[in-house]
């Protein structure tokens, strides 16, 4: 089915050329015009973004063309804080599923990840100079109680001796600004041995763990009392619309459960990690319907999940959109939601004036349009959200239709021709 498309309201072709450089410009980059959505300082109207250096300069109502270097004309754009991805696996060393941040975050507007589990305290050094160092796109992390992480396959996954929480800890203290939290993940042994590593893991380090953690009859390990009795206020299940990981619904009645709702209340968060199988239409359509959604929008995005299900943050943010969440909504659960639980707002998640200058530029398109869950089924919408341009850390790094590209023919002569 060829897909109709359109934006509301209609930017112009001339209107998508950059606005003319100033000769003695007090800011770097303007962005004009745009619906800035900055739920962290409650806006959510037309308003100016003015950035100097790697930092915004000044939010507004209207501030010059002239008083910038350069200066882009956003009309029917909307611009948000770069978004932040808390479940990704970019690990792209021994791991074989993982993906370069570069080449997949900064396209989709995402400016911050957290690869989740992908490395553990024997393989985070290898991590940091492979990926960590070399990106623009800002990585942090999650540790796996798994000192090996997820790099040696599913028998080391369950190899509760390599579960150290100790040394889990002193890792994350060597590096507090990358290392956020703990994850435990894949564990098919009975019993909550992996988990209870990671909470002890967590409280040694005063960070809190994320769960990706199934419910199957041999487990021995029930929805109920993992939320309820292991997981602390502060600590994150993952895979909220898979039905492995949680009971999220009565397999009876199809109503939410009263425990997930009360774990809710006690601090337990509840993040999406769509990824290649934990996103089902008739579990997030229920929760949906009746008021449960993420409180985190992530992507679990990895080799398997890029493609058929394209599990990127704009496709995710997308697909709760059409099941009812205001853009507001999800523009908050993935920008100021995230970094507060990485302990990085105000100084990531936000436009605020004197913050790191990452921007997220997004077309809502409006249309008829196929999205997929991961498991295999097709969802027909009538919105969607397209990233067309990044700014990490002031600089341009995405730009699909050369919003900051003046027209070659005009734009004077070529320093060399090749």
């Amino acid at each position: 089915m060829t897909s109709h498309r359109s934006s509301a309201p209609i930017v112009a072709l001339w209107a998508l050329a950059p606005i003319a450089f100033s000769q003695n410009p007090q800011y770097d980059l303007l962005l004009k015009g745009g619906h800035v959505m900055d739920p962290a300082s409650q806006i959510d109207r037309v308003m100016d973004v003015a950035v100097k250096g790697d930092r915004i300069a000044r939010v507004a109502p209207e501030i010059p063309a002239a008083q910038a270097r350069k200066a882009l004309d956003l009309g029917g754009l909307y611009v948000t804080p770069g978004l932040i991805d808390l479940h990704t696996h970019v690990y792209a060393g021994p791991h074989p599923g993982s993906l370069f941040p570069d080449s997949t975050a900064l396209v989709t507007g995402a400016t911050t990840v957290v690869d989740c589990g992908s490395s553990g305290w024997r393989t985070f050094e290898d991590f940091k100079a492979r990926i960590i160092d070399r990106s623009k796109t800002r990585v942090l992390a999650f540790l796996n109680i798994v000192g090996w992480g997820m790099t040696k396959g599913e028998e080391a996954e369950n190899n509760i001796a390599d579960m150290d929480p100790e040394a889990t800890s002193a890792k994350m203290k060597q590096y507090p600004d990358i290392i956020a939290g703990v994850k435990t993940a894949h564990f098919a042994r009975p019993g909550y041995a992996a988990i209870k590593r990671a909470v002890e893991a967590g409280r040694l380090s005063g960070r809190q763990i994320m769960v990706d953690d199934r419910i199957y009859t041999n487990s021995e390990r029930t929805t109920r009392e993992k939320l309820l009795e292991v997981l602390r206020p502060g600590d994150l299940h993952t895979h909220t619309y898979n039905d492995r990981q949680l009971e999220l619904l009565d397999r009876f009645t199809g109503k939410v459960q009263p425990f997930i709702r009360e774990a809710r209340e006690r601090g337990v968060l509840f993040d999406l990690g769509h990824g290649a199988g934990s996103f089902l239409w008739p579990v997030a359509t229920r929760a949906m319907q009746q008021g449960f959604p993420p409180d985190i929008i992530s992507t679990d995005l990895h080799a398997t999940s890029i493609m058929v299900p394209r599990s990127d943050m704009p496709n995710c943010i997308s697909k709760l959109v059409n099941l009812g969440m205001q853009l507001r909504e999800a523009i908050e659960r993935s920008t100021l939601a995230p970094a507060r639980v990485l302990r990085r707002f105000p100084e990531l998640g936000t436009l605020g004036e004197g913050r790191v200058a990452d921007i997220a530029v997004f077309r809502l398109e409006t249309g008829v349009f196929a999205f997929k869950d991961a498991w295999g089924k097709r969802f027909m919408g009538t919105k969607r959200l397209e990233c067309v341009l990044t700014v990490r850390n002031g600089e341009i790094v995405y730009d699909v239709d050369g919003l900051a590209f003046p027209a070659w023919s005009t734009a004077g002569d070529y320093e060399v021709i090749p």
